[in-house]
C-alpha cells in the first residue's frame, strides 16, 4: 500500500471531522475517532484507492454511507452512478 502524504490526510481529517461534528453533534474527539477508524479513512490513506479524486464533501458522503450501510463502496461516488 502506498500511503498518502500526511498533509493531505490532515486536510481531509480536518474537513470531514468538521462536517461530522456539524451534522451529528459530536464533539471533536468522538468525530475524529469515528472517521479515523472507518473503512473510508483506510481507503483515503491508501494512495492507490484514488480517494483524493473526491473533495472533502464527497469523502464525508462516502463515510456517511459506510455508517448507514456498513460499506463505503455503496456510495454513489464509488459505484459511479
Amino acid at each position: 500500500m502506498k500511503r498518502l502524504e500526511p498533509e493531505i490526510i490532515d486536510y481531509y481529517n480536518t474537513e470531514v471531522v468538521s462536517m461530522i461534528m456539524d451534522k451529528y453533534g459530536m464533539n471533536e474527539m468522538d468525530a475524529f475517532k469515528a472517521f479515523v477508524v472507518s473503512k473510508t479513512h483506510k481507503m483515503l490513506e491508501n494512495r492507490d484507492c484514488g480517494m483524493t479524486d473526491f473533495g472533502a464533501e464527497a469523502v464525508f458522503e462516502i463515510w456517511e454511507c459506510e455508517k448507514i450501510t456498513g460499506d463505503p463502496r455503496n456510495s454513489v461516488y464509488i459505484r459511479g452512478e
